[in-house]
């Protein structure tokens, strides 16, 4: 529904010879296809059952395989949960390349329909994991192993208003995209939690941060002071403040 990791991608090529014990070999098709249907069987049960009440050995006896088979690709439910980010914001970043040039509040809609069109096939497993993401220091949404999939999502708000036809000063532009990734997330996690019929109260929101658009686009050409801009860009996690008013 995103810091740099610091270490180097892995690289088979580097160590061509080197394998962990137990580990499958390389990249074979029937090691995808296994690795597949666990990870599928996984998110399966923890959208049915929630994320504590799911074990490995649950997700071994589900698909048929032995539990030291489950570990080789998936060591422990952390790991299920990093492929499930990873997964997601490489699929959302795919999509959100197709996004057009225009204003930024017409590819802000853009990309807040395209990732709610992208998660929406997950919504149960999403939603049975709001507790973690949202107030788990290990396992959670904000930690630093999940930084890649947040570069991958904060991305496509930065680009949206730095290649938009109207895009505020380089420094604002970057401030005012760090702030629509955060109005994003508050809008993930409503969508998450809402259980009026067939979410429409996810969609009335969407349809009043759509009609809100144009007049909060000319309130921060007049009003927001380009200063606290760039000060919501220096803290990063200010921009709540302007959520909003912008």
């Amino acid at each position: 529904m995103f810091t740099e990791n610091s270490k180097e991608p892995y690289s088979s090529e580097a160590t061509p010879n080197r394998r962990g014990r137990g580990r499958p070999r390389g990249r074979t098709p029937q090691g995808v296809a296994a690795r597949l249907s666990l990870y599928n069987t996984a998110i399966a049960l923890i959208a049915e059952r929630g994320y504590e009440a799911t074990t490995l050995r649950d997700v071994a006896d589900r698909a048929g395989v032995s539990v030291g088979l489950l570990y080789r690709y998936f060591p422990s439910k952390r790991a299920v949960i990093l492929a499930l980010y990873d997964e997601l914001s490489a699929k959302y970043a795919s999509r959100a390349a197709e996004m057009k040039i225009g204003k930024w509040r017409d590819r802000l809609m853009f990309a807040l329909t395209t990732s709610l069109q992208v998660l929406s096939p997950h919504r149960s497993t999403l939603a049975a994991l709001v507790p973690v993401l949202i107030g788990d220091a290990n396992e959670g949404l904000f930690t630093p192993a999940t930084a890649f999939s947040r570069q991958r999502v904060h991305k496509v708000f930065h680009d949206a208003v730095v290649g938009a036809t109207d895009a505020p000063r380089p420094e604002v532009a970057a401030a005012l995209g760090r702030l629509l990734y955060l109005v994003h997330l508050a809008i993930i996690l409503w969508w998450l939690l809402d259980k009026s019929p067939r979410q429409w109260a996810t969609t009335s929101l969407m349809s009043l941060v759509r009609r809100a658009l144009p007049a909060c686009a000319l309130t921060l050409r007049q009003v927001v002071p380009t200063s606290t801009l760039r000060r919501c860009r220096a803290a990063q996690i200010e921009p709540w403040n302007l959520v909003w008013c912008v």
